[in-house]
């Protein structure tokens, strides 16, 4: 699909350049390879940037322009390093909690091999 030379139908869209066809389908295409779910069904094997462009082509997206836009982006990226902060903490605590419990393994190993060894009598049991 040659989506890029065909005319832009403004009627049908809110693009109004290739431009900013190009710049709305980029940024969607990253969200896609983010994580985010397409908003329409893809076909097999295709890519996101092709699913990108397609929503845009579709009207499926919401476009912002503006000062609207630049807060939205603002708050997307201050979500993604939230989300990136907690995912750290989440494997700094996982590390913290596997090497305690190496830590309570070696520890009751110990108490293990101590409980193994035979009871050395006292010298006041050896006089009964």
């Amino acid at each position: 699909m040659d989506v890029v030379s065909l005319p832009i139908d403004i009627d049908n869209t809110s693009i109004d350049s290739r431009f900013r066809l190009v710049i709305v389908a980029a940024q969607r295409a990253r969200q896609l390879m983010e994580g985010s779910e397409p908003l329409i069904e893809p076909g097999p094997g295709q890519k996101e940037t092709t699913i990108a462009i397609e929503e845009v082509v579709s009207n499926k997206l919401e476009i912002l322009y503006g000062e609207e836009a630049v807060t939205a982006l603002r708050e997307e990226r201050r979500i993604r390093e939230e989300a990136k902060r907690r995912a750290m903490l989440a494997e700094r605590e996982s590390e913290g909690t596997t090497q305690a419990r190496k830590d309570l393994n070696i520890l009751l190993g110990a108490v293990s091999k101590k409980d193994d060894m035979p009871e050395l009598s006292s010298p006041e049991a050896e006089e009964e």
